[in-house]
């Protein structure tokens, strides 16, 4: 079991005085209570594509950028798969500054026969300078289910960059207000912007700017034109809570839009499939309550199912995976005895997601 220490009176007090002076020093994790500890993991709006937080997509003019913002929105609000990824539906508000909304119309016409009002488009709006932060704050009291805001594009929101001198700074001081108010709200905000004339061997070195742009930013895109062929082209993905991995697209002229290349592909899902497995068993077998070494879980696993996993791995999901584990209904726990480490888990209610979803 874990050991807690007790403080006397005067040591609690000393410790409040320090703390209150900002006189506490650093506060650390050792590497043993780390691995053992489940920490709130990063929500995503797209399954293994858009987490929350702050995220830019860059591609040359006119390549369609806006075609697929307007689209990716549009299916957040409807709770439809983004190609085969898995969305959390929710409000989307999509900041369309360099549109009209005659256009916006037309283009959501040629998308679909129906909108959502879960879509909300606005087509002006205020600067970072002069309230913009003030104006999403707003909206998320009214809209408190938001989960993506998209800004197309981001230099219309821009404050005055000043001197060339100062550009890192001015790029990382923006997407540093802009990543604040993504975490202060917890949705998803991409920013939509231009890649330079000149290229480059690493695709995030286009965009245009300095390279604190992309290291501000919790995840790149870049959207690059096939030149082999006039409708491909290839999205490409990395960030700090993503794999870095590339999506081949083509613009279809019948749907108005970004279709992927490959057919049929399996949907990923936003609860991982190892957390469903578990739960499954929990489920299908009636066992409410589980205390035990991650290698009897996983036998256990085996023989209700035939699903082989090793310990390993199925502690490190169940660990990574605290949050989605725990919104199925579920208590999970962590701990070490003389015999090794154990997992508790306790089947509470039935969660506010099925382990189908």
């Amino acid at each position: 079991m874990n050991e807690e220490k007790e403080f006397s009176f005067d040591e609690n007090f000393r410790r409040q005085m320090l703390s209150a002076l900002g006189l506490t020093g650093l506060e650390t994790m050792d590497a043993e209570t780390l691995v053992n500890t489940p920490l709130e993991t990063v929500p995503f709006v797209v399954s293994e594509l858009i987490p929350q937080g702050l995220h830019i997509i860059g591609g040359a003019a006119k390549i369609g950028k806006s075609w697929l913002m307007l689209w990716l929105g549009l299916m957040v609000a409807k709770g439809a798969p983004i190609w085969n990824y898995e969305s959390k539906q929710g409000t989307v508000l999509y900041l369309a500054l360099e549109d009209s909304y005659e256009r916006l119309q037309r283009r959501l016409l040629d998308i679909t026969d129906e909108g959502s009002p879960n879509l909300h488009c606005a087509v002006e709006c205020k600067t970072l300078a002069d309230g913009f932060c003030e104006d999403i704050d707003k909206f998320m009291e009214e809209n408190r289910n938001t989960k993506l805001i998209i800004v197309d594009t981001f230099q219309k929101i821009r404050s005055d960059v000043g001197s060339a001198a100062n550009l890192y700074s001015n790029d990382y001081k923006e997407l540093g207000t802009l990543k604040a108010l993504a975490s202060k709200h917890r949705v998803a905000i991409i920013l939509v912007h231009h890649l330079r004339k000149q290229g480059a061997s690493d695709p995030v070195n286009t965009l245009t700017g300095s390279t604190g742009i992309s290291g501000a930013v919790d995840s790149t895109f870049i959207l690059q034109r096939d030149k082999r062929t006039e409708n491909a082209a290839t999205l490409f993905c990395t960030g700090r809570d993503i794999k870095t991995f590339e999506i081949p697209l083509v613009f279809s002229q019948e749907s108005y839009t970004w279709v992927l290349r490959d057919e049929n592909p399996e949907l990923v899902k936003l609860i991982d499939p190892t957390i469903n497995q578990v739960s499954d068993y929990f489920i299908q077998s009636g066992t409410d309550e589980f205390c035990g070494s991650a290698t009897e879980l996983a036998d256990l696993l085996k023989e209700h199912s035939g699903v082989d996993i090793s310990p390993a791995v199925l502690s490190k999901k169940l660990l990574c995976g605290h949050a989605q584990f725990c919104s199925l209904g579920y208590e999970c726990s962590f701990y070490r005895t003389h015999e090794g480490k154990k997992i508790k888990i306790v089947r509470v209610h039935s969660g506010e997601e099925s382990a189908d979803a």
